[in-house]
């Protein structure tokens, strides 16, 4: 996505930005103790990256925050519209993967109308669905990714057109679920100029769980590292990295620095591994 498409017409209004408060918060699946006393302050307009082991309960946070699993603690949203509250803003979701038929004519029109109304997906789309659309895909530059169907997608133009959707409307919160598995440099480093953009134009706050560790640190406000379903540090992204705790979780030499920091990623989920 290059400035032009972030200074059109196309790219909504930004929406007022909202801080989101966690104190002592923690989630129980049955017997299992999945995340406690979890403190956070996600800053108004801030991207902050969520590091981790797998299983130290980076998903089930943002599961947490979008209210699909019970919580004790508390949370606390902020706008620039009033005080302090509970009930939730608007949030974006872009998950990992999803799971898509190949063989399905479904087309990224179909999936914007089919999230956006209920119209039947085999009648013909009011402009009003058709306009939606194109202006969410242009705020990450995939306009012509509109007509295409989503099995003949490359993960990084179908991360895109998630990202687009998680704008419609556009959110006070932006979670974004270990985005870019898959994504080759090129296509990371693609995506994270578009969120960036994003960020700034739209004045969004943003969580995102990322093994990448070298690439969230050079876009990422903040940081924080979850471990034992605990979060254990918070700070910049340099402060964090340099914990002795977090160099020996992701195999970094404390020391003399260690290899480049970056993690690697598996294979795309969807379309056989096709690249972006």
């Amino acid at each position: 996505m290059t400035q032009s498409n972030l200074n059109n017409e196309s790219v909504p209004h930004k929406e007022r930005a909202c801080c989101t408060r966690l104190v002592d918060v923690g989630v129980r699946l049955g017997a299992y103790i999945a995340l406690e006393q979890v403190n956070l302050h996600v800053h108004c307009g801030e991207l902050t990256a969520i590091i981790g082991p797998n299983g130290a309960g980076k998903t089930t946070l943002l599961r947490a925050i979008m209210g699909e699993v019970a919580h004790t603690g508390e949370m606390m949203f902020l706008s620039a519209a009033g005080p302090a509250h509970r009930q939730r803003p608007r949030i974006g979701y872009v998950p990992q993967r999803i799971e898509i038929d190949n063989s399905a004519p479904l087309t990224v029109l179909d999936l914007f109308a089919a999230a956006g109304t209920s119209w039947p997906l085999w009648l013909w789309y009011p402009r009003r669905i058709r306009a939606e659309a194109r202006d969410a895909l242009a705020c990450v530059g995939a306009e012509e990714l509109m007509e295409r169907c989503l099995g003949n997608l490359s993960c990084g133009q179908l991360q895109r057109v998630l990202l687009a959707l998680a704008l419609k409307p556009v959110p006070g919160l932006l979670l974004l679920d270990e985005p870019l598995a898959g994504l080759d440099h090129a296509g990371t480093a693609q995506f994270y100029e578009i969120v960036s953009g994003l960020r700034r134009f739209m004045d969004l706050s943003i969580l995102m769980v990322s093994h990448d560790l070298s690439a969230a640190a050079a876009i990422a406000d903040r940081m924080v590292f979850i471990h034992n379903r605990s979060l254990l540090f918070e700070g910049t992204p340099a402060e964090v990295l340099q914990q002795p705790e977090v160099r020996n979780t992701f195999g970094l030499d404390v020391q003399t620095g260690g290899p480049e920091l970056s993690v690697r990623t598996p294979p795309c989920p969807v379309n056989g591994g096709a690249a972006p």
